[in-house]
């Protein structure tokens, strides 16, 4: 038995491919890097939907008629439903839409993390939501609502680009999950459900506000060696860095860097907090090398990912809910693969339990 499924091959996918021996990521045929390059989050979904959907002439336009949509469930949200963690109370939002199989279901289950988490993160501050535009792209818009003024271009451009790069990632946890409930024909609402509820998982999606708990513990970049060698001597693991599947550095990681540098070029980052956080890398770098030297421990996609949120004004407690703002066309398109091409995924467990007692 593999633990964890370590190596075992599940399902055969046209979505995305995960080489972590070489450091690549592609989806549908085009790299990372270029997909960061020329395209919005948009752009990805119609790449992801291709053949799993009806083509969309106007996918911005579809898109921002289902944020109008499911602005109106924003209502439901009581203050017992405010007060709880934000991705908690985006589950709760998001399990009040159909669970049907179509595009129109599919794109709702899109704009549900971009309206519902920045109308909660307003009303946990005391202020009203604001409804969707429809004419903004995906990502102005998002940030709009949460900050209640239009973004600057290089904040758009920046959250496209983690949108993009987090759209797919193989087969994660959360994946996995959607593709396993999507298997029984449950339907996309319950597979979406159950990824988020996966994401949530501090060893899934919940690793980027460690990170700056980690920086702002280190303080300035004077302290970064001696604050991360006495965190590893505690026995803490360094957030950020080594990936379960990458031998080599993450991929997503320089892409995020670029988006940073995009921010910080504009202003919109403390030029202070950019080199703290570039000696903290290259501290923890050094040091891991020299610690663990048989491990490819290398940075990960959630040490830039930390940065740009913030730079981005989410709060930390919410930074899994951006993650599902882009990570949840990728579990549309995994489950409606899996429902058009798979089977019911049943494995099999090997008992090691006790025996019943055989009678003398």
């Amino acid at each position: 038995m593999n633990s964890g499924l370590e190596d075992v091959i599940a399902a055969h996918t046209v979505l995305s491919d995960v080489d972590g021996k070489n450091g690549r990521l592609i989806v549908r045929g085009t790299s990372l890097d270029a997909l960061v390059a020329t395209s919005r989050y948009e752009d990805v979904l119609a790449l992801l939907f291709d053949g799993f959907f009806p083509p969309q002439a106007d996918l911005r336009a579809a898109l921002g008629a289902a944020r109008v949509a499911v602005f109106e469930h924003v209502a439901a949200a009581d203050p017992a439903l405010v007060a709880l963690p934000p991705v908690d109370g985006l589950r709760a939002l998001l399990a009040r839409l159909g669970d049907g199989e179509g595009l129109s279901t599919a794109l709702q289950l899109i704009a549900g993390p971009a309206v519902f988490a920045p109308a909660l993160l307003r009303l946990k501050a005391g202020q009203a939501p604001l409804p969707p535009d429809p004419n903004l792209s995906h990502a102005a818009d998002i940030l709009r609502m949460l900050h209640g003024t239009l973004p600057s271009p290089q904040q758009t451009a920046a959250l496209d680009r983690y949108l993009v790069t987090v759209a797919d990632h193989g087969l994660n946890a959360s994946t996995f999950a959607a593709r396993v409930v999507a298997s029984t024909k449950a339907g996309l609402t319950s597979s979406v459900l159950a990824a988020l509820s996966a994401l949530k998982g501090p060893l899934h999606g919940g690793a980027p506000g460690p990170v700056l708990d980690m920086l702002d513990g280190v303080g300035a970049p004077a302290n970064a060696r001696a604050w991360l060698e006495a965190a590893l001597d505690n026995g803490d693991r360094l957030m950020g860095f080594g990936h379960r599947v990458y031998r080599v550095r993450d991929p997503r990681a320089d892409a995020l860097k670029g988006a940073v540098r995009l921010l910080a070029g504009s202003g919109a980052i403390d030029p202070k907090r950019l080199a703290l956080a570039e000696s903290v890398e290259a501290a923890a770098l050094a040091i891991l090398r020299e610690r663990k030297p048989d491990r490819a421990l290398d940075t990960n996609v959630e040490f830039y990912t930390a940065l740009l949120l913030e730079a981005l004004g989410f709060p930390r407690d919410a930074f899994t809910c951006v993650f599902a703002m882009g990570r949840v066309g990728g579990w549309i398109a995994h489950a409606r693969e899996q429902a058009e091409t798979g089977r019911l995924i049943r494995p099999m467990s090997v008992y090691v339990g006790p025996r019943p007692q055989e009678a003398a």
